[in-house]
């Protein structure tokens, strides 16, 4: 008798060890630091959704940096979404719930797990700093290769990016005013503190996005604050040469934009009268991306100190592989340049005949597109590439060029955020026609994902994810990726022929271009819309 029950705690002892599940124990049912969650298994994918990362920042703690979540007891179910961070109107067609309690994350992991420690992905979703949301995003192909996926939610907006002196007197973070940043470093030590719950390792984070959230990316990279929180980066479409605004120019739009809403002063009163506007009064749109008042970045000297290109160049970014990349219509995102490429092309005075020649052929609008898609994005890729590089980090590079063939004879190339779908292989299995409002970049009518376009997305996928495992893309069942230098510059394009090594890719445009930005006479790029 005594034999058989230590046989039957060795094999408990095994069941634990090995990671299997005993009876009664769901990989669906998760303890973190703040209680404990069910989850959902759909298949081989575990998923948990809504989990709050921080504090609901709503009464006194708007403006203010993210703090702890509160506990709670009992099992707290993670099978929905979450509410989107307040957006402002017309910046997506996301249609779903908005509010200020918003500070969510998502997870999906495979739904048997080994006990091994799995690589980690954090998302930070786009949307121009003023929509968006993780919940768009479905991690499950990630899943089933073995990473664990996170997409978050932060503030954006007014509410997430927002300087007044009033704020700056009142509050213990002081100057602090890119609270949207502030929310992703708090969910990237939360995934630190409980990624291992759910089989994810800790030690090997990395983190991505697209757009504003490449831009996020880039900024994390110079983020003392960043430091140890990943141990990769991935931005994508990350306008590497974005200026931050400067906190007094911040400070001062700020107040006119309380004033222009009946708050005036910079002292306690201030700060609790704008605490109290409602949300909706704060999410009023700007211009266009360019606006002055536009809420984005803002070098606070908390969150942000410096611009991306200059921290670079000096060393001052984390020393982890950097994978790096864009598209090869960014222009899309500027809907005005193709209806009016002298907003552009007008900016280079003598030059404008040159350019017109070198950049497009003799063709206006394909000079403006080209010298918009290469100076906002592909050149700054090039240039934090070889920066990495050059402070002795791995860095990669590449270039989105692939259109799906029903889109070709219409599309000038892929659009801003194209990639997004085949990185995260959520092609269309049936077409798709986008109803007349819906305000997300690309064609209206989307075609079925055809044997070519999942190729494309298989492939993407698969280096996105060899680079997370090991911070190297290596060949991923294709070509291997070489490292990014100043020598040969190679990129990795996905294009209409596969993945293909390029090298010295298209070196004499973005040669002007680099010269361009040195001298800090670069062109100002136009506003979005039609």
């Amino acid at each position: 008798m005594y034999d058989s029950a230590r046989a039957a705690m060795a094999a408990v002892v095994w069941l634990a060890a090995s990671g299997c599940a005993l009876a009664g124990v769901s990989p669906a049912d998760v303890t973190i630091t703040s209680g404990a969650l069910k989850g959902v298994i759909a298949g081989d994918v575990a998923s948990f959704k809504a989990i709050p990362y921080a504090a609901a920042p709503v009464g006194d703690l708007r403006w203010r940096a993210p703090q702890p979540p509160a506990r709670w007891k009992g099992v707290r179910p993670a099978d929905a979404f979450g509410p989107a961070c307040i957006q402002t109107p017309g910046a997506s067609a996301y249609a779903g719930p908005q509010s200020e309690d918003c500070l969510t994350l998502n997870i999906w992991t495979p739904a048997h797990r080994t006990g091994a420690r799995l690589p980690v992905m954090v998302w930070i979703h786009g949307g121009g700093f003023v929509g968006g949301t993780g919940a768009r995003y479905d991690g499950a192909s990630f899943a089933r290769d073995g990473v664990v996926l996170v997409t978050i939610n932060y503030r954006l907006g007014r509410l997430g990016f927002f300087a007044h002196p009033a704020l700056a007197k009142t509050n213990p973070e002081g100057d602090l005013a890119d609270f949207g940043m502030m929310d992703q470093l708090a969910a990237l030590k939360w995934v630190k503190a409980n990624i291992g719950a759910f089989g994810g390792d800790p030690a090997n984070v990395t983190v991505f996005g697209e757009s504003a959230g490449g831009v996020f990316v880039n900024y994390l990279m110079i983020s003392p604050a960043a430091r140890g929180l990943f141990a990769r980066a991935i931005s994508e479409s990350g306008f590497g040469r974005v200026q931050g605004r400067p906190l007094g120019e911040a400070q001062a739009r700020g107040a006119a934009f309380a004033a222009a809403l009946g708050v005036r002063g910079d002292g306690v009163q201030a700060a609790k009268a704008l605490r109290a506007l409602p949300a909706a009064a704060l999410a009023a749109p700007a211009k266009s991306l360019t606006d002055p008042d536009a809420p984005g970045p803002i070098l606070d000297g908390v969150a942000a100190s410096q611009n991306v290109a200059a921290a670079f160049a000096k060393g001052d970014q984390a020393k982890v592989p950097y994978l790096v990349g864009g598209n090869s219509f960014e222009a899309s995102l500027f809907r005005f340049v193709q209806t009016n490429p002298d907003y552009v092309l007008q900016q280079l005075g003598a030059n404008r005949d040159m350019a017109v020649r070198f950049f497009g052929d003799g063709d206006p609008v394909k000079a403006a597109v080209n010298l918009v898609t290469l100076s906002q994005v592909i050149e700054p890729d090039r240039y934090l590439a070889r920066q990495n590089a050059a402070n002795g980090a791995p860095a990669y590079v590449y270039y989105f060029s692939y259109v799906p063939e029903a889109l070709r004879a219409t599309m000038p190339g892929a659009g801003h955020g194209a990639e997004v779908a085949y990185v995260f292989q959520l092609l269309p299995k049936a077409p798709i026609d986008r109803p007349a409002g819906d305000t997300r970049l690309g064609p209206r009518h989307i075609p079925a994902a055809t044997p070519p376009d999942e190729a494309i997305a298989a492939a993407m996928h698969a280096y996105w994810v060899a680079f997370a495992k090991t911070g190297d893309p290596d060949s991923a069942g294709g070509p291997a990726w070489p490292q990014a230098s100043g020598e040969g510059d190679p990129l990795m394009e996905f294009g209409s022929d596969g993945p293909v090594v390029r090298r010295d890719f298209e070196k004499a445009k973005l040669d002007i271009l680099a010269a361009v930005a040195k001298s800090g006479k670069g062109a100002q790029a136009p506003p979005p819309g039609d």
